[in-house]
């Protein structure tokens, strides 16, 4: 368990802008800070930072919090494990007992496969370092292969010894409990409930999470072997989804952002290579398939992709058509290739950092002039297979989503491919129309008998029998402006809270929320202490932080320059705070009113009894005025 202070003092110290800049590309607008939101796919900035107040908020899909909750939500971690990380970012010291062997088995399963992880990264690389056979095979291999021990220690490179079980057998030792070694891959259980070693006689890769905790493995054979696989990597687990992993990218992530572009490689050894070339922005799909959660993993810290190939023909036309995906994300790809024989890996070996990178500049080409040059080489002066190649080429286009960056393509590839521009165009806007008829067809909603409710139809704006809207109102009002005193209608040394409190002393609220956040003013001006903000939006109730970081959150901001160039002056609500507190005061009273006006009126109605129906009237007369009053403040008009 973590001290109470110590808890304090990471949270105090975590600056919000820091920890989600991590993981996030932001960009400074007014007060805030925004960025493509790391919690849903979209393409226009919803996601804001605000310094001041220490949150983070989308407007899009509705997360929200400070840093602790933005890594437990990003991460899927726990509190603690959120703590822990942001006590490690900030140097701050835990005083913590160390787990036991028992102690970890019963802990949290994430964690516990992170500690097996940790634990092996530290294994292969004590055996690669430390033993005769390590130092022979597997750092004889990294010295020849050109690795610099500076980049040894920091990917955490080693060795998985050639034993049936070493690995097994000293985690079993240390205390490690089997399941663990099992779910991560790391230990095979074989029919005879004996175990083996995944990895034996192998050097090995640690792969890293976004944060740099060790999630799996990749490991080279060194044998000649072809019966033997080149590569195994870690099977899937609670902590390792491969599509979700780029080799690298926590290393690369800060390059990423100070550079703006990102250089996708194939293989462990490129990233490593590359890397200690000095471009340090290099990241690897491990050998799979790009896929579409990688791309956008790039896409929140630059939206350039360089994809340096080696000259493999083959490989290079079967990856054509997945790189569109990386084009409908938004983002500009170029590509390089290396002459035949050599990939990044060995190009730089042989040519040196210096000739590496002029090579990049040099022969980088965009993706879409590099793809019609490669179709057109392929089809020679095939007229059907030209044909295909200007609808395969158009369809890339196609999912370019910038209007101006796509009708550029379409001018250069019209020269390229000899065909009038007007034609790529009417074929464009076919695949485009296609696209949205097949979009709004999807979309379109299956007809419902009329015997059946469509559930959870929301209702038509104006007619909900809720006060939920003006409840919150009166909660944003307590959070922005509760602690400001109140300068209006000869009224001093009063907080604005108190006087909201006291003018809705007759108001029964009755959103849960709402009542909680209502009840703990009640219950701090009763003891003379006045709530912050934090206090709500650091409560331990997800709810009620969650309706406290929307309440002091705007998706609006004015630009500084918007009066300087449109010379239209905009008035703040907190400028006139009377008018702001009075006409949310008055605004949630108008609808609770009008609720009982209906209710006397329903009560009338239903009455078959004279007198009672005299006292009912009366009754309505009074509310009546009681809303005449409010209306004539609001400048609403009573019709009747």
């Amino acid at each position: 368990m973590i001290p109470k202070d110590t808890v304090d003092k990471i949270i105090e110290t975590s600056r919000i802008e820091e920890v989600v800049g991590d993981f996030v590309s932001l960009k400074r607008r007014g007060t805030s800070m925004i960025g493509l939101c790391p919690f849903h796919n979209e393409k226009t900035p919803s996601f804001h930072v605000s310094v001041g107040k220490g949150i983070f908020k989308c407007f899009g899909c509705g997360k929200g919090g400070d840093s602790v909750r933005f890594i437990m939500e990003h991460e899927k971690a726990t509190y603690p494990e959120a703590l822990r990380y942001l006590a490690n970012k900030y140097s701050i010291e835990i005083a913590e007992v160390e787990n036991t062997p028992e102690e970890q088995a019963v802990n949290d399963r994430r964690e516990s496969l992170y500690i097996v992880s940790a634990w092996a990264a530290k294994f292969f690389q004590q055996q690669m370092l430390e033993t005769d056979e390590g130092k022979s095979i597997g750092l004889s291999y990294f010295k020849e292969r050109g690795f610099r021990d500076d980049i040894i220690k920091k990917f955490e490179l080693g060795y998985s010894p050639d034993v049936w079980d070493a690995l097994t057998q000293s985690a079993i030792t240390e205390g490690y409990n089997i399941q663990f070694l099992e779910e991560t891959g790391l230990t095979i259980r074989k029919e005879n409930e004996k175990f083996y070693d995944r990895f034996r006689g192998r050097v090995m890769f640690p792969i890293h999470s976004f944060t740099g905790r060790v999630i799996g493995f990749g490991g080279r054979t060194l044998k000649t072997d072809k019966a033997v696989p080149k590569y195994v990597n870690s099977p899937e687990s609670d902590i390792y989804h491969k599509s979700n992993v780029l080799y690298g990218l926590f290393f690369a992530k800060k390059s990423m952002r100070d550079e703006d572009n990102c250089y996708l490689v194939e293989g462990y050894a490129d990233v490593l290579s590359v890397h200690q070339a000095g471009i340090e922005n290099v990241v690897a799909s491990s050998g799979t398939s790009l896929t579409i959660e990688q791309i956008r993993m790039i896409g929140r810290f630059t939206k350039n992709i360089t994809i340096l190939y080696d000259g493999d023909d083959a490989g290079i036309k079967a990856s054509l058509r997945g790189l569109d995906m990386i084009l409908e994300e938004g983002l500009n790809v170029k590509i390089v290739l290396f002459p035949d024989g050599d990939d990044p890996d060995s190009y730089v070996q042989k040519f040196g950092s210096a000739a590496f990178k002029s090579h990049i500049e040099g022969s980088k080409k965009d993706f879409i002039l590099f793809k019609t040059s490669i179709l057109l080489k392929d089809a020679g002066n095939d007229p059907i297979k030209r044909a295909g190649i200007i609808r395969e080429v158009v369809e890339s286009i196609a999912k370019i989503p910038d209007g101006i960056k796509a009708s550029v393509f379409v001018r250069e590839c019209s020269s390229l491919l000899q065909i009038e521009e007007r034609v790529l165009i009417s074929e464009l806007n076919k695949i485009r129309l296609g696209k949205i008829k097949k979009d709004s067809n999807f979309n379109t909603p299956q007809v419902q008998s009329e015997n059946v409710p469509e559930p959870n139809m929301p209702e038509p704006a104006g007619i909900s029998d809720t006060d939920e809207a003006q409840e919150k109102e009166i909660v944003r009002l307590l959070l922005n402006y509760g602690h400001e005193l109140v300068h209006w209608d000869d009224i001093t040394d009063t907080y604005i809270a108190p006087y909201i409190i006291s003018n809705l002393a007759d108001v029964t609220f009755e959103h849960p929320q709402c009542i909680q956040i209502i009840e703990e003013y009640k219950k701090q001006l009763e003891n003379g202490e006045l709530p912050s903000e934090q206090d709500f939006i650091k409560n331990s109730d997800h709810q009620i932080a969650d309706l406290a970081i929307a309440m002091v959150s705007s998706p609006y901001i004015l630009s500084e320059n918007w009066y300087a160039r449109r010379k239209i002056y905009v008035r703040n609500e907190g400028e006139n705070l009377r008018s702001t507190i009075l006409g949310g005061i008055f605004h949630l009273k108008k609808r609770k009113v009008d609720r009982i006006l209906r209710k006397i009126r329903d009560e009338i109605q239903a009455e078959q009894d004279a007198d009672n129906q005299a006292i009912l009237m009366r009754r309505y007369m009074q509310v009546k005025e009681v809303e005449k009053g409010i209306s004539m403040f609001l400048g609403s008009v009573i019709l009747k």
